[in-house]
């Protein structure tokens, strides 16, 4: 390759690299796997060594990845957190080792050993505890200026808040989710009609980067810890003792860890972490080898991106090729229906895979999959089984294009797919499929608020065939309930109870509880107050709903398609004849104080959940939003407020404790 050559296909790899690095790091939404981007790493790596002249400061060999999220503080790592140097194939790691174990020689360091960890997929936090207790976490961020993540951090249960010792140390972790708890977030996300995680380690990247706690507090997270970064008052001499005293301090410790004392013994140790790797919970993508000698390693130190002292041997995903022999559709507890890749077996990566999701009919066009193709199959992440490409050149004329389902296939209702949306649903509000999860709805707190009906009952109910609708509900008779508990007589009478109180509910309710795509508690205030009866409602004309505020285009249509459907307009006329409401109770006076003003509430309150505090706000015409903007007009905080606090203080929007709220509200 000539020099003009050359310097166009860095120009173009770092463009790529760019793209794709800021997808991978910063928006935790990657578009290619590990190993292709590796290999377009690999490619400028080489061409920058073959013409070190066209190297420039802001290429990706020359830093590492990623950079600070707006919304976190930033936090400047003391020793920095830098990447590892990649490594491919085996002759490598020969010329590895014996380089490190000639520079031992010549600074006469006797019995250099290394340890061999597993590379584990997650995304990299530093951890700072005073006198042993948690003060400080953040991400790695650009290795010398990171995220403070703190609160989040807080929220993982294998964080020690307290060390067996008052020791003042700084440790490096990777914030991953086990494989099953990542299959089981992805399989409810697709089933909510959610977009799924590309793959565990961006799952954990994206949970770890929430500007809201909560949200983090919500996702399976784990840690294992893997380095001391800093430490007062004692002397560790290896690596592999620092990991033994890591797990005595009380942290959650990489439990794949080999100390070697040779180029054989370390290459038998990559291997066996190769066969061990489909028996492993957690995902990895490599083999890391790092020198023992923490003495050693600062007279071998860094270059400006990688340790001298540790590289990382990165493992190729295993792919092969099957025969597609059919595509068949799920309906899940939403409604939302995901066509599913039914193949003929091949063993990948240890399993035998028979059957893979397809996400949806974005998913299968941009794949270009049609059944009756040969396709490529692949573990993402290692985890879960996916289509990588299809081989077209083995295509015969014989194989028929995919078309999602007008009609669902469970209840035969109609299809629906919503602007915005890449699922497509059914619109049957009595779908057998979707029955456990609309029950639950329908009598949850924000919706009918029929306390004691909570999912163990409705599942007890449906089990022994008590119930079979929702309407079934309002038919339930004392003993139904009384024969599911000893001695359930009293708790029997306090259901019927509630079941018969909430007929009285206000129609806001009911529109909620209907379950509505996209309409929740606050649409359905306006739209109760607008329409005054679920008739008039019903009958609404697309534009008229279109126009109306907080409702617009995607919930006029969700609405529209929902009433025109049979099932509702039989739904509906039961739930009448069973006696619920279905019209607004109107208030003798309306108190609109917080008209046109928008609150948000963070941190923990004394005398309110977040859910009456925004109850309370919305009852006075007011907003309550999730996030800090420039259109927010209060935040309420209450005690640990976290980053939501310090956005709005650099905003400059008001800033109410809870006895400024309830002044406002008396």
């Amino acid at each position: 390759m000539d020099k003009s050559k050359a310097k166009e296909r860095i120009e173009e790899l770092r463009e790529k690299i760019s793209y794709y690095a800021k997808k991978y790091y910063d928006e935790d939404k990657p578009e290619i796997s590990d190993f292709e981007y590796d290999m377009l790493f690999l490619e400028l790596k080489d061409l920058e060594k073959r013409y070190p002249e066209f190297i420039t400061e802001d290429s990706y060999t020359q830093h590492v990845g990623g950079s600070v999220k707006t919304g976190f503080s930033k936090v400047e790592h003391k020793v920095p957190l830098l990447s590892m140097q990649d490594i491919f194939n085996i002759d490598e790691i020969v010329e590895y080792v014996n380089k490190i174990k000639k520079q031992a020689e010549e600074e006469n360091i006797e019995n250099q050993n290394f340890v061999v960890e597993t590379k584990i997929d997650g995304l990299t936090a530093s951890l700072e505890y005073k006198d042993g207790i948690f003060v400080r976490g953040s991400t790695r961020g650009n290795g010398f200026v990171g995220e403070d993540v703190t609160e989040n951090l807080k929220t993982i249960k294998n964080i020690p808040q307290k060390l067996t010792e008052k020791v003042t140390i700084t440790v490096r972790g990777e914030v991953f989710i086990q494989n099953k708890d990542f299959e089981e977030m992805n399989k409810k996300r697709e089933e909510n009609g959610e977009e799924i995680f590309a793959n565990a380690r961006n799952a954990a990247a994206g949970s770890l980067r929430q500007l809201d706690s909560s949200i983090t507090k919500d996702r399976p997270l784990d840690i294992y810890v893997y380095n001391i970064q800093q430490i007062e008052g004692k002397s560790i001499n290896s690596h592999y003792e620092a990991l033994q005293y890591l797990e005595k301090l009380g942290f959650n410790v990489n439990p794949v860890k080999m100390l070697c004392s040779s180029v054989e013994e370390v290459n038998e140790a990559i291997e066996e972490i190769k066969n061990k790797r489909d028996s492993l919970t957690f995902g990895i993508d490599g083999a890391v080898i790092k020198v023992d000698d923490l003495t050693f390693r600062e007279i071998l130190g860094t270059t400006a991106k990688n340790p001298r002292w540790q590289i990382a041997f990165k493992y190729p995903p295993e792919q092969k090729s099957t025969k597609l022999l059919d595509i068949v559709c799920n309906v899940g507890r939403t409604g939302v229906i995901t066509p599913l890749a039914i193949l003929e077996p091949v063993e990948v990566a240890g399993s035998k895979i028979s059957k893979t999701t397809l996400h949806n009919e974005d998913f299968i066009k941009e794949k270009e999959i049609k059944i009756g193709d040969t396709v490529v199959i692949q573990k993402a992440g290692d985890v879960i089984p996916e289509i990588v490409k299809v081989l077209k050149e083995k295509r015969n004329g014989q194989e028929k294009a995919f078309k999602m389902p007008e009609f669902c296939p469970v209840c035969g209702a109609k299809t629906v797919r919503l602007d915005g949306e890449v699922a497509v649903r059914c619109t049957g509000t009595e779908c057998p499929a979707k029955l456990y999860k609309n029950l639950v709805h329908f009598v949850s707190r924000e919706a009918m608020n029929i306390d004691g009906l909570g999912e163990n009952i409705i599942g007890e109910l449906l089990d022994r065939k008590l119930i079979s609708n929702i309407v079934d509900i309002y038919n339930l008779k004392l003993e139904d309930i009384a024969s599911l508990k000893k001695n359930g007589k009293k708790f029997a009478e306090n259901l019927i109870n509630s079941i018969e109180n909430s007929k009285q509910n206000d129609l806001y309710r009911l529109i909620t509880a209907l379950g509505i795509a996209h309409i929740g508690g606050k649409a359905s205030k306006v739209l109760a107050k607008r329409f005054k009866n679920i008739d008039n409602l019903a009958n609404a004309e697309y534009i008229e709903l279109a126009q109306i505020d907080d409702i617009g285009p995607t919930m006029a249509k969700s609405i529209t398609d929902f009433f025109a459907e049979e099932q509702t307009k039989d739904l509906i006329e039961k739930l009448k004849q069973a006696g619920v409401n279905t019209e607004i109770k109107e208030s003798e006076e309306t108190d609109e104080r917080f008209y046109g003003k928008t609150f948000v509430l963070t941190g923990s309150l004394e005398h309110f959940t977040r859910e009456e505090a925004g109850n309370i706000i919305e009852k006075f015409g007011g907003k309550v939003s999730s996030s800090v903007s420039k259109k927010t007009s209060y935040v309420i905080a209450g005690k640990d407020a976290g980053s939501k606090l310090t956005k709005a203080q650099d905003l400059g929007i008001k800033i109410l404790t809870e006895r400024k709220f309830m002044n406002m509200i008396k």
